[in-house]
């Protein structure tokens, strides 16, 4: 069997995703164009938050503008003030942004744009799970 490139992409991304021991799948092309499977994508207890998860899907060597990851919820909240412009594509269930007193929800299929600077509260009346993408991708440095 003769090695060509695409046999040698193959290995090269399962290598990296067993190294990262995350699961998540991940393809770069050498052009930087990128595709993550969302469903592959594992969330992590987030700061002590009672039944809220994230995992950034892109790390800012990859992705030194803009950022993305995915967030769960489960009959969770989470308060907060954007530093950055996000917007939220809505996996599964229904997401809810709080502010000012109003309520802001996006069902599956829906995307929800939060400004810089907007003070919300996440939340869900059951479980939610949906993709966020920043601007700047260095968000976390800006709380």
């Amino acid at each position: 069997m003769e090695l060509n490139e695409s046999m040698l992409r193959q290995i090269i991304e399962r290598t990296l995703q067993e190294m990262r021991g995350d699961g998540m799948v991940k393809h770069v092309d050498p052009s930087g164009v990128m595709s993550i499977r969302t469903s592959t994508v594992r969330c992590e207890p987030f700061a002590g938050a009672k039944g809220v998860g994230l995992k950034d899907a892109t790390t800012l060597e990859e992705a030194p503008r803009m950022g993305a990851g995915v967030m769960e919820l489960d009959h969770g909240q989470l308060e907060w003030t954007l530093t950055y412009d996000e917007y939220d594509y809505v996996i599964e269930g229904t997401l809810q942004i709080e502010i000012d007193g109003r309520v802001v929800t996006g069902n599956a299929g829906d995307i929800i744009y939060i400004p810089k600077n907007s003070h919300i509260i996440f939340k869900t009346p059951s479980w939610t799970r949906y993709a966020y993408f920043v601007y700047p991708a260095n968000w976390a440095d800006l709380v």
